[in-house]
This record gives C-alpha cells, structure tokens and sequence, in this order.
C-alpha cells in the first residue's frame, strides 16, 4: 500500500509541510495565497504547490472526488463527504473501510486505484480531485481536464505533511492542525501509560503483514512506523531503522518476534503464507505467541488508513493491547 522506498529528503519535505500546516493557523499563509484561511470562498482562488507543480483552485471545493484511502481519510475528518471515492487498495469488492463508512453515505464508488473510472469521476462534476503520484502519476493529465487535481508524492509515511495538502486544498488548514495536534498530544499519553504499567521501559512492539506472496516486517518510515514513534515505543532489532520494511521468508518469521506482535493480512488469508506460517514450529516458539501477545488488527486501518483518525484506532489497538486507559478526551 505504501511506497517501498522513501528518501531522508522525503522526511525533511515531510517536516517542512507540517511545519507549513502549523503555520497556517497563525496567518502565516501554508499556501501561495495571503493572510489567514478561514475555510470560506473569500479564500479562494488560492494555489496550492503540489508533487505535479502549482495548481489553482478557482472556488471552496464542494464535489470532491478521492482516489486513495489516506485522502478519503483526510477529507471525512475535515468534515468533508466526498461525491466519488474509491475503495482500499488491495481490498476484495467495492467496500470502503468499514471505519468511514457512516461517513459516506451517497459516496460513488468509482472504480478501483488501478483502474479509476475517468467517465463516471467527469459525471460527478468534482471542483477538486485528491490522490498522489504513487497511485495515479500516469493518469494525471486526464484528471486535470476534468477538475483541478492534487497530487502528494507519495502516502504512507508523508501522512502529516500531505494532510497538510490536502487540508489547504480544501481551506480546512485550521481544522487539521487542531485535530493533529489532539492525535499527537493522545499518542504521547497512550505511551507513556503503557510505558509506566511495563515498569518504566518502553516494550517492543512489532507489525507485521501478510500479502499474497510476501510477508512484510514494516520498520519506521510508514504509516505504523511514525505512530510508534508518536507514542515512543520501542521497536524489535528487524524494524528499528529508518526504512519502509523489511520483506522476510517464512523461515524467518521468528524475526517478527516482540513483546506485542500485531498482524494484519492484505488480502483474503488464503492467499497469503499466513496459516502456513502460524502453524509452523517457528512460529511456536516466539515469546509472542507464547504469551498469548500475537492480535491481529484491521489493515484497512494499520495500512490504507493513513490519516489521523485511522491513527487514533491503531492507537485504541495499542492501548487495549498493553491493557492501559484509551485516553480519548
């Protein structure tokens, strides 16, 4: 779901585009236009600086159109329901996560992100469109002709920053950085709670999926990753460095090994190595699963989710797994 290769400059621009968020609240001006948003039409045109280049967007979106699932993220939190989205990338059938789904209500499936339906995307007449290079670099241009279209570099690890984008896209600039902050001032309390009831030391905590053909060992610069490092928990020898994942072998699952363990699974478990490797012997001797400390989580939410309030419920898995206080305001 998420690009295999992210650069230290892509942190740095990460970095810079929260930043921008931040600023953006106290007038600073995050976009290329002047003064202070106030998410109405007076704030608009504005021009946004994007992964494709600069791009203006005439009038406030109200028909917003996303391709991809931290986009749909971002545009539900903002209080925003967009007119056409699609579902999870490597999601079976046309569902969205099931997290969202009281938010799209009257939402147009259109199509998949491998194959966006650009004829039913141009009926819904959209003011904006929302998705990143990753996905749809390739199909750019047709999007432009049909309405003003962000693109962010990539997903995944970038997620705060390319919040930042979308939320100047919209005019939502205020909105997001208030409820980033709250995630990030909740994090640190998840952890610290769980890092007092582990006897002052952070515990190790490992993520790990299963795709069809692959098992991945996800490490620091992702999605999980920078959630991890919001709640200051440690992390096991294979996933603590600064890279996207680390992909094993199932004779090398006993890698995956920490304190807690979380699983998720890509796509239907029989298509992946998943049963095979949980009824291995390898498998049974790791001190996770001794301990009875192996949960297997949503990946709609620990990997397509990409946004604050997936962030909020992975941090919900985290606290119900080490048995501390949610510590939802």
């Amino acid at each position: 779901m998420i690009q295999r290769r992210i650069s230290h400059a892509l942190g740095a621009v990460a970095v810079a585009a929260v930043t921008a968020l931040v600023a953006a609240c106290s007038g600073s001006g995050a976009t290329q236009t002047t003064g202070t948003s106030t998410g109405s039409d007076a704030d608009f045109p504005r021009t946004i600086a994007t992964a494709k280049g600069d791009v203006t967007i005439p009038k406030k979106p109200e028909r917003v159109v996303v391709l991809d699932t931290a986009e749909l993220d971002s545009v539900t939190l903002l209080g925003i329901t967009p007119v056409g989205a699609i579902p999870p990338h490597l999601s079976d059938g046309e569902a969205f996560p099931a997290y969202l789904e009281d938010k799209l209500n009257g939402t147009t499936v259109v199509g998949t992100s491998a194959e966006p339906k650009l004829d039913l995307i141009a009926s819904l007449k959209p003011d904006l469109i929302l998705s990143n290079k990753v996905r749809h670099d390739k199909i750019y241009d047709q999007l432009s002709t049909i309405a003003p279209t962000i693109l962010t570099e990539t997903t995944g690890f970038p997620w705060k920053a390319n919040l930042a984008i979308h939320a100047q896209a919209l005019g939502k600039e205020k909105e997001a950085q208030t409820a980033l902050a709250a995630y990030e001032a909740r994090a640190k309390k998840v952890g610290e709670a769980i890092v007092a009831k582990n006897g002052g030391k952070a515990p190790t905590v490992s993520v790990t999926r299963f795709m069809a053909g692959k098992i991945r060992m996800y490490q620091k610069q992702n999605f999980s990753g920078v959630i991890l490092v919001d709640s200051a928990l440690a992390r096991p020898t294979s996933q603590d460095a600064d890279r996207f994942d680390n992909e094993i072998s199932p004779e090398l699952i006993d890698r995956a090994d920490a304190d807690v363990v979380f699983v998720s699974t890509a796509v239907s478990p029989e298509k992946t190595q998943k049963q095979a490797v949980e009824s291995s012997p390898l498998w049974a001797q790791m001190g996770a699963v001794k301990n009875g400390k192996v949960i297997d989580v949503k990946d709609e939410v620990w990997m397509s989710g990409i946004g604050v309030q997936a962030a909020n419920l992975v941090l919900d898995d985290l606290a119900t797994a080490f048995g501390v206080d949610l510590q939802r305001s």
